[in-house]
């Protein structure tokens, strides 16, 4: 019998079996999560909770499903079961009872359900085997129930869950996941341990980031976490300056530890004057992205909490941004760019959550180059023309113009990128490596480490950017670092998002019920 034949006769032994089975509660449950799982509804409803409900790794790990998943079901759908065309299954032995009411009209293999279902869960897996090994068993009743209902074969199933996974992993190429919190690269140091938050003094800007549906108010928040903080909030037409420097002679007054809860910007303000006040930095990540909170280690409000209650600290640089005289301009946190990053960056943003972060970046290159003009400078006396200047404060990873994260916070070096604008047909090179991922190996594209940088000749300039924020650029700048200058609070080990929720959610019922009680007492 040849092979192919032989697996056509294992695969139709093996669908009677199932369909002669007779398992305790399935004939109730598997059909309508077969139904539930028709056109991805299933798989939406499930990265809903998990965006809401969740935190940041969770709604990762709900965008990286979703495109997987999204990637999936146009192979299967448009590719692979076109070029099989194999029949459905005689669903005789079948009982009634859990057979599908509408009958699929599409050809059976491979399995587009098991395919999406398998997307979903490898892609939620990739970005956090906890919230993976939640999702997965749902997953697997989804393909198992496709047999259960007699509309595909085992191969079938199988064959659409190997498709799944291998969607799920080319997301990967484009989107590299972010990998669990490094926290064994950071350089670890003994903080002052503050129970319940007191001594501390946290300035909270409230106008920060775009707000989550589903969470709690961050002053509610940071008030059930650390109840004896003293908080600061900024008011309406209140100077966040003046909020911060307020909240930085508090907290030089108590316990030398200055709290700051909003997005990059915010937090590039508080680390500064931290840094030139000597006091440590207790991060609350308010922000829309908070790039900084999150290469830090800190992801949520309680990992900052937990971090203050044990002592636990790291080191981080920050880079300074100084003109000719030798004057401070500014200083920077995550990066500084000069040229169309800042355009390209908005851009990229506004797409990333929709399709990845590469075929973000990929469009969002396309459209800036459109009607961008390049910058003509000079870096350490070396002349140049340039349609961006990007510098980072340590090793970004990936290399390329989507950096995502650093491992590390105080190595002491910046990272600068340039894409030259003097290569023939520079745009269209530039535009061509990166759809095919191939930027590191382009001759337009240059990435190094360096611990300082001398830009001249910006007359032409007129701003810079940094963290989120801009500012006048003037003739010369220099770029260093000061080196390891800030105590940042951090957990020694990643937390457990899950049980962080729970028990967040679980105080703050609790927290409700003794409120109502004071109530209806008076």
């Amino acid at each position: 019998m040849p092979p192919m034949s032989r697996m056509g006769t294992i695969d139709r032994r093996w669908f009677e079996r199932v369909a002669t089975a007779r398992l305790a509660g399935a004939d109730e449950v598997l059909p309508r999560l077969s139904r539930a799982a028709n056109h991805g509804r299933l798989w939406f409803a499930a990265a809903g909770v998990l965006a809401v409900a969740g935190g940041p790794a969770a709604r990762r790990a709900a965008r990286r499903g979703i495109g997987a998943l999204a990637l999936a079901s146009l192979t299967t759908n448009t590719v692979a079961k076109y070029a099989t065309r194999r029949q459905r299954p005689v669903i005789d032995a079948v009982p009634l009872v859990r057979r599908l009411t509408k009958a699929p009209i599409t050809t059976s293999f491979p399995s587009g359900h098991s395919a999406s279902a398998a997307a979903f869960a490898t892609g939620v897996a990739l970005e956090s085997t906890r919230y993976g090994a939640l999702v997965g068993p749902l997953a697997a009743a989804v393909a198992f129930s496709r047999v259960y209902v007699g509309v595909h074969y085992p191969g079938d199933v199988l064959a659409g869950c190997a498709l799944g996974m291998a969607a799920a992993a080319v997301t990967c190429y484009w989107w590299p996941p972010r990998p669990r919190p490094p926290h064994s690269l950071h350089t670890r140091v003994a903080a002052a341990e503050l129970s319940r938050g007191q001594g501390l003094v946290v300035a909270l800007n409230r106008g920060s980031g775009k707000g989550v549906p589903g969470r709690l108010p961050a002053r509610d928040h940071l008030r059930l976490l650390l109840p004896e903080a003293e908080i600061l909030e900024l008011g309406p037409g209140q100077d966040l300056g003046d909020l911060l420097d307020d909240a930085v002679d508090r907290a030089g007054r108590n316990a030398k530890v200055l709290g700051v809860c909003g997005g990059d910007g915010t937090v590039n303000a508080a680390c500064e004057r931290a840094a030139r006040a000597g006091l440590a930095l207790a991060v609350f990540p308010g922000g829309t992205l908070n790039h900084f909170a999150l290469d830090a280690g800190v992801a949520a409000f309680e990992d900052t909490a937990y971090a203050l209650e044990h002592g636990e600290a790291i080191r981080v640089d920050f880079a300074r941004v100084r003109d000719g005289a030798g004057q401070d301009v500014a200083a920077f946190l995550n990066t500084f760019s000069i040229g169309l990053y800042p355009d390209l960056v908005r851009t990229r943003e506004g797409l990333e959550s929709r399709i990845g972060k590469w075929p973000a970046a990929a469009i969002a290159l396309i459209r800036t180059l459109r009607t961008a003009d390049p910058v003509r400078l000079r870096l350490d006396g070396r002349p140049r023309a340039l349609w961006l200047l990007f510098a980072g404060n340590g090793h970004y990873q990936p290399d390329g113009l989507a950096p995502s994260h650093r491992p590390r916070l105080d190595e002491g070096v910046l990272d600068v990128r340039t894409v030259d604008a003097e290569a023939r047909l520079a745009r269209t090179r530039l535009v061509v490596s990166a759809l095919a991922g191939a930027l590191r190996r382009s001759h337009v594209y240059r990435a190094e480490r360096v611990r300082s940088i001398r830009i001249t000749g910006l007359e032409a300039v007129n701003t810079l950017a940094y963290d989120g924020e801009t500012a006048a650029a003037p003739d010369a700048l220099l770029l260093d670092k000061a080196e390891r200058a800030l105590v940042v609070y951090s957990p020694a080990e990643p937390q457990d998002e899950i049980a962080q929720r729970a028990r967040t959610a679980r105080a703050a019922l609790v927290a409700g019920a003794t409120a109502s009680r004071a109530r209806a007492a008076t």
